[in-house]
C-alpha cells in the first residue's frame, strides 16, 4: 500500500511529466484544410500522418480539419481555432497587406512555413457546348465560387483583367463541386471556376459522369497579371483527364502551408523538419506532389516565413 506522502510524489511527479511535454512541444495541432475532394485535404492529412509517426519524437499530435478552404483558414488562425492551414499565396499575401476583402484588417501574425505545389485557376465546362476561350462565357450560367472564398478572389482578379464582370454572367452558386458537377450534368450551369492542384478528384469525378473540357486561361491580361502581381504564375494542366486530350495553359498561385507568429518555434520546426526529413515519402503520397524539390519549397512565399521554418531549412542547408 501507497502511503499518502508517496501517493503525492507520484502524483507530484505525473503533474510534472504532463506540463515538461507541453511546455516543450507535446500536444495537438490542428492543419485546416478545404474539402474533401480537393487536395488541400489529402495534403493536410499526409502533413498529420507523418506527425503521428514521428510522436514520440516530438510529442505532437496531428489531427487535419476540413474546411471551406483559404479564407476560412486564416479566419480560423485568427480566431485561434486553427494552429496550421494551407491556404493560396495570393490570400495570404492579401491578408498580411491588408488588400481587397482584408481591407482595413491586416493579418500581420500570419507567417509561412513552406510553398507546396502550383493550384491553377480551372473553367470546366461541358464539352461542345460552345466554350473554347475564356471570353466565351459571357451572358453563360457560370459558378465563380462563394463571395468570401479563394477561388472567388482570383477568379474575379482574372476576369477583371480580361474586361468581364459578375454583370456580364449568369452567376450561380453550388454549394461544393459536386453540386457543380450534378449541375454541369443537367444544365443548370455552363461551367465553373475552381483553383485546384491538379489531378484533382473532384474533376475525375466529373470526367468519369459527363464530357468536360478545360478552357485555357492565357494572353495579354495573365501576362500583365504575373507583372504586376508576385504570387502569380503561369502554369499549365496535363492532359489526366478522361476525355480532356490537351493541356491547358492558366494562371496560378501556390498552395502554402501557413501559421501565426504565436505558434511557438520548437512547434513549427518540429512540423517543418519532419516533412523535409519524409519528403520523398511525402512526394508519394499524392499525384500533385510528385514534381516537387525541397528548393521550390521556399519559392512563392508571399509572407514571412516562421523562424521555426527557417531554422529547419537552414540545418537542411537550404537557405543560408
Amino acid at each position: 500500500m501507497f502511503g499518502k506522502k508517496s501517493m503525492l510524489y507520484i502524483f507530484g511527479g505525473a503533474v510534472i511529466i504532463f506540463l515538461s511535454d507541453f511546455l516543450f512541444g507535446a500536444g495537438f495541432i490542428t492543419i485546416g484544410t478545404g474539402e474533401v475532394t480537393g487536395v488541400y485535404f489529402p495534403t493536410g492529412s499526409a502533413l498529420c500522418r507523418m506527425m503521428n509517426q514521428n510522436r514520440k519524437t516530438t510529442g505532437i499530435r496531428c489531427s487535419v480539419e476540413a474546411t471551406e478552404g483559404s479564407l476560412a483558414n486564416v479566419q480560423g488562425l485568427e480566431k485561434g481555432n486553427l494552429d496550421f492551414a494551407l491556404v493560396q499565396s495570393d490570400v495570404a499575401y492579401r491578408a498580411y497587406h491588408g488588400k481587397g476583402s482584408f481591407r482595413g484588417r491586416t493579418a500581420k501574425h500570419l507567417r509561412s512555413i513552406v510553398a507546396l505545389y502550383p493550384e491553377l485557376l480551372t473553367l470546366v465546362v461541358r464539352k461542345g457546348d460552345g466554350i473554347t476561350k475564356l471570353t466565351d462565357i459571357k451572358g453563360r450560367k457560370i459558378d465563380l465560387g462563394a463571395s468570401d472564398s479563394g477561388t472567388r478572389i482570383t477568379t474575379d482578379t482574372v476576369l477583371h483583367a480580361f474586361g468581364l464582370r459578375e454583370s456580364d454572367l449568369h452567376y450561380m452558386k453550388a454549394k461544393d463541386t459536386d453540386e457543380d458537377t450534378a449541375w454541369l450534368k443537367s444544365g443548370k450551369i455552363d461551367g465553373y471556376f475552381g483553383v485546384f492542384g491538379h489531378p484533382a478528384t473532384a474533376i475525375k469525378d466529373a470526367a468519369n459522369l459527363l464530357p468536360i473540357d478545360l478552357i485555357p486561361i492565357e494572353g495579354k491580361p495573365v501576362d500583365a497579371l504575373v507583372t504586376r502581381y508576385p504570387y502569380y504564375s503561369k502554369g499549365v494542366i496535363q492532359a489526366c483527364y478522361r476525355g480532356v486530350g490537351h493541356i491547358t495553359p492558366s494562371l496560378g498561385v501556390k498552395a502554402l502551408l501557413v501559421t501565426t507568429d504565436k505558434t511557438p518555434e520548437k512547434v513549427v520546426y518540429a512540423l517543418t523538419k519532419t516533412l523535409l526529413k519524409n519528403f520523398d515519402r511525402f512526394k508519394k503520397l499524392h499525384p500533385a506532389f510528385r514534381s516537387l524539390d525541397k528548393k521550390a519549397l521556399l519559392r512563392g512565399l508571399s509572407i514571412p516565413q516562421h523562424p521555426g521554418a527557417i531554422r529547419a531549412f537552414k540545418e537542411a542547408g537550404l537557405l543560408l
